[in-house]
């Protein structure tokens, strides 16, 4: 997974671009807050990010804070490293957006824990994304199956909705999953039997 770091320590910054390379992750490294927050402007930015608090210029409380104004970034994970454990400063940094905490100076195996947590819910989001626009899909599909469908009374041909006539099976087969098995009902069998006597 692509991580974000943002410290401006650069031995903290060091030790976790070197454990989360360790551990698999692509890693987009910065030095204070401006530049962090300039790494989640571009196309593919990270999903998760590691934010120091104190920052020169943007800290890391206020990265979270517009990263949750900003529709594209409102589900990002946001792990914070911060010497501030006070009840206050959690709950500070709880309500600006902050998903979780870490304590400097961190230990590596909590950190890789939590950082294993922010990886499964982004995972987790990213696979609900998947299945809303699954569903979306599907619940278009069936609004354009519900409305009115043109059919000639005559050859029984459907226009779909840019004004082209086709077989039904062809238009049902294009616009749903139904399959067709062709068979023969019993008035048109008579029908067809009568015509061949």
């Amino acid at each position: 997974m692509k991580i974000l770091i943002a410290d401006d320590d650069d031995v903290s910054r060091l030790v976790l671009e070197t454990m989360l390379i360790k551990r698999g992750h692509e890693v987009v490294s910065t030095a204070d807050g401006n530049e962090a927050w300039h790494a989640l402007q571009q196309k593919d930015c990270p999903r998760l990010a590691i934010l120091d608090w104190v920052m020169p210029d943007v800290d890391g409380l206020e990265i979270c804070r517009r990263a949750r104004k900003d529709p594209r970034l409102k589900g990002m994970y946001m792990l914070m490293l911060t010497s501030r454990g006070s009840k206050a400063h959690i709950l500070e940094g709880l309500r600006g957006g902050v998903n979780d905490f870490v304590t400097k100076p961190f230990d590596h195996e909590e950190l890789e824990a939590r950082v294993n947590v922010g990886v499964q819910v982004v995972q987790l989001q990213t696979e609900l994304a998947v299945r809303v626009r699954e569903l979306e899909d599907a619940l278009e599909q069936v609004k354009r199956l519900e409305g009115l469908l043109p059919i000639c009374c005559y050859c029984k041909k459907v226009r779909d909705d840019q004004n082209y006539w086709q077989q039904v099976e062809t238009y049902f087969l294009d616009h749903s999953d139904v399959r067709f098995s062709h068979d023969i009902c019993p008035a048109c069998l008579e029908r067809e039997m009568k015509q061949l006597q």
